[in-house]
């Protein structure tokens, strides 16, 4: 799954400027809202970086914008006992005298384990300046999943050096201190950076530097340090849990963003088992439907055969079979009309079906009228019990009765066996 990674221009400060991706400043904003950038196809490796304007960014499964270290301040409390609804404001109040700012216009973020009633870490910063960075890439439809930190409280710690700009011709190496109990940022001028290490040095630290910073972070050391490039430092960063997109500025996923994110988690390699399973089901699906519809086939060709053979076997007589079925009901109607035997649709069938349902009450048929299959009885001044009567007498002998204008119709439906 491909990642672009925005890194956000520091909140504009007097007298502090920060170094971006590719060693330009980046502590002004760039007049041409650009931003420096990362892109790489699994989260590992980089594929491309650069700096430009919002609408020319490139595309990638998911987006994620990290903030620097100055922008993040954090305090360890104890998460209190509260309804999700009513956590932010629980929150304000257990850090007002905290922090410096009004605690209405600053972001807070949870740890990732955060839990209700036990110490945890919040991560505070700026509400106004990331809504705005948030905003300004929204306006170009690009859309920020989640927000990290360049460094966060972590175990075990670890140190950076990067060369920020000062206000003199020297630039000044700073070092970027994490650790359980926080993230400090660190002028190597000086004895406060060395009087807040701890000494001994823990030996499970990664050092860290930029490569401009690399020759004065080993001196300062006495060690060496591993050279990682701000490129890939703020890839690195992506790997975290921390996500500061929470209460207010929480990502929205609706209309074509919600489907964008659907297809995307649906393409991710993650899903990947679930979607060859459905495929797998899907082909077995199809091949199962064409081996029923050739087993299917294959029982209406056999029966067709069986019919044929049947018709054939008992009217020798018949050389052209083209509908089984109708011509061995003709060859029977011959055969009885042959033998003197009237068949279900004739006269005498219909009448001795009558006779035997007439109802006691009413006198002999004055009138009647036969068609072929069909007859015609006159019934005036029946009641609708004895039409009724006479209906359930022959229903059960296949026979359909029909009453209408004092009369009633006996007739058999059509391709109805006789019971």
């Amino acid at each position: 799954m491909s990642i672009l990674v925005i890194a956000l221009a520091p909140r504009p400060r007097i007298r502090a400027r920060s170094v971006g991706l590719d060693g330009i400043g980046m502590g002004q904003p760039s007049p041409d809202d650009e931003f420096e950038y990362v892109l790489s196809r699994d989260g590992l490796s980089i594929q491309a970086q650069g700096r430009c304007g919002a609408a020319a960014l490139p595309q990638a499964d998911s987006v994620v914008a990290v903030v620097s270290e100055a922008d993040v301040a954090w305090h360890r409390i104890t998460l209190p006992k509260a309804p999700a609804s009513r956590l932010r404001a629980a929150l304000s109040g257990v850090l007002e005298e905290a922090v410096l700012a009004d605690t209405d216009a600053t972001h807070f973020a949870l740890a990732p384990d955060a839990t209700a009633g036990r110490p945890t870490w919040i991560a505070a910063i700026d509400r106004a300046w990331l809504q705005a960075e948030l905003e300004r890439l929204e306006r170009q439809q690009v859309f920020v999943d989640r927000v990290v930190p360049m460094a966060w409280p972590d175990d075990p710690p670890s140190g950076h050096f990067a060369e920020t700009p000062a206000d003199s011709e020297q630039p000044e190496i700073t070092l970027t201190w994490s650790h359980t109990d926080g993230v400090a940022m660190l002028r190597l001028q000086g004895s406060l950076a060395r009087s807040l290490l701890p000494h001994p040095a823990p030996t499970d630290v990664r050092w860290t530097a930029a490569a401009e910073a690399v020759t004065a972070a080993e001196r300062w050391l006495g060690a060496p340090v591993l050279v990682v490039s701000k490129a890939e430092r703020a890839l690195q960063a992506t790997r975290t849990l921390w996500n500061l997109r929470q209460f207010d500025l929480a990502a929205r996923h609706r209309g074509t963003r919600a489907a964008r994110d659907l297809v995307r988690q649906w393409l991710s390699p993650a899903w990947r088992p679930v979607r060859l399973g459905v495929m797998a089901l899907a082909v077995v699906q199809v091949i199962g439907l064409n081996l029923w519809a050739w087993h299917q086939s294959a029982e209406v060709a056999r029966q067709k055969r069986a019919t044929m053979s049947l018709l054939q076997s008992t009217f020798p007589q018949v050389r052209a079979v083209l509908d089984a079925p109708l011509q061995m009901q003709h060859e029977v109607e011959a055969l009885r009309t042959q033998a003197g035997k009237p068949s279900e649709t004739d006269f005498e069938p219909l009448l001795r079906a009558a006779a035997s349902a007439w109802p006691v009450s009413q006198p002999p048929v004055n009138n009647l009228r036969f068609e072929p299959g069909r007859l015609t009885l006159a019934a005036p001044g029946w009641a609708e019990a004895d039409i009724e009567q006479f209906r359930s007498r022959l229903r059960p002998a296949g026979w359909t009765v029909d009453a209408a204008e004092g009369q009633v119709s006996l007739s058999r439906p059509a391709g109805r066996p006789t019971p």
